[in-house]
């Protein structure tokens, strides 16, 4: 009776085992560097011991976090956790955006379109329903947000991704842009997804930390660092995760990307600043990992550091991957700017801002 529960209990791990690996091998997984990409990553001074790592030392979970009860909380229904009625949005047309008005595009988590001089760029877009290696699990795009879709969006100059986790690299927006984009911008490694799925080698265009290149005529973009994380799968930390500053036409613009708080902001500024605006993570947050997101105070702080004009809060308002209220992150970032002095500006999901006009600062979440 021992000997045949053995058996097939261990009958079961090879059939889980053999799920797990076909399951695995579906694209939307990415794939790991290897080859002349892998050669120039052990060259980069953040690699080491086989992985990317930070600038300071940084944990993924607080030493008093617990796995289980994360999981557990998650999966709970928490408090406010999603909107209780469909979110207000525009419904911007993308390709009739005037030229001559420098523009910006929010489409909530961290995706944007910015428009200056008939130049086009694109950050982080996810326009799936769920930020997942596959469309039938994983946290779902609140109802109202999901008002542009691939299709919606113009011929692009340049797509910037600041890492390969889910919500920010998404394999169906990809492969859907890729026919309509001139070049893919990313930070080390993040390319060999990219082949995998399509995307041409001589449209992408990798970067270490403080490498900067004229991407095209009118576009300026140095890869800056970011305190993070990366990885698809089971195996993390091969490719590296990044911000970006961004220089085209006259302006100076920050591309956050996911980051916890650390002195990169400081010299960052110091560097490559001062900028007329900053998008900034300010969400999914949770004092259980607070090394690799920043909570809101920080946000603004990173602002302060980076000596932004502008703030323009991201990675909040479409998907719930943290155990906060939905709103609170915007809630006290803009509490906390005032009592700064920091220009925050908060527009609806699909509104445009003008970088030379006023910036939208409506408290529209209020009631949802």
């Amino acid at each position: 009776m021992l000997k045949k529960t053995f058996i097939g209990f261990v009958s079961l791990l090879v059939l889980l085992s053999i799920a797990t690996a076909v399951f695995m091998q579906q694209k939307s997984f990415g794939k790991l560097p290897s080859g002349a990409r892998l050669e120039r990553i052990k060259n980069s001074k953040q690699y080491k011991d086989g992985s990317f790592e930070n600038i300071e030392p940084t944990k993924l979970l607080a030493a008093d976090a617990s796995y289980f009860g994360m999981v557990t909380k998650y999966f709970g229904k928490g408090i406010d956790r999603e909107p209780v009625k469909n979110l207000p949005s525009v419904k911007t047309n993308l390709d009739g955006l005037p030229k001559e008005k420098p523009s910006l595009v929010w489409f909530g988590h961290s995706s944007f379109l910015i428009s200056i001089n008939g130049k086009r760029i694109l950050s982080d877009p996810v326009f799936s329903d769920r930020p997942s290696p596959v469309q039938y699990a994983g946290s779902k795009s609140y109802p109202g947000t999901r008002v542009f879709d691939v299709a919606d969006l113009p011929a692009l100059d340049v797509i910037v991704i600041s890492h390969d986790h889910y919500d920010h690299l998404d394999y169906n927006t990809i492969v859907a842009l890729t026919p309509r984009t001139k070049f893919f911008c990313v930070p080390l490694g993040v390319g060999e997804h990219l082949i995998h799925w399509g995307v041409p080698a001589n449209k992408i265009k990798e970067f270490d930390w403080w490498e900067g290149e004229t991407v095209m005529e009118g576009i300026e973009l140095t890869c800056t660092p970011a305190r993070h994380f990366s990885g698809r799968g089971f195996r993390g930390n091969k490719t590296l995760w990044a911000s970006f500053v961004l220089k085209t036409g006259g302006y100076n613009i920050f591309i956050g990307g996911d980051s916890g708080y650390d002195n990169s902001f400081k010299a960052i500024g110091e560097a490559l600043g001062p900028f007329d605006i900053a998008m900034l993570e300010c969400g999914q947050y949770d004092k259980q990992w607070p090394d690799i997101h920043m909570m809101p105070e920080e946000t603004v702080q990173a602002s302060i550091d980076l000596n932004a004009k502008t703030l323009l809060p991201v990675h909040w308002g479409k998907f719930t991957l943290a155990l906060h209220p939905w709103k609170e992150p915007i809630e006290r970032a803009t509490a906390h700017a005032k009592k700064l002095g920091v220009n925050v500006t908060t527009p609806l999901i699909g509104e445009a801002i003008y970088l030379d006009g006023s910036y939208p600062a409506t408290r529209w979440w209020e009631g949802y």
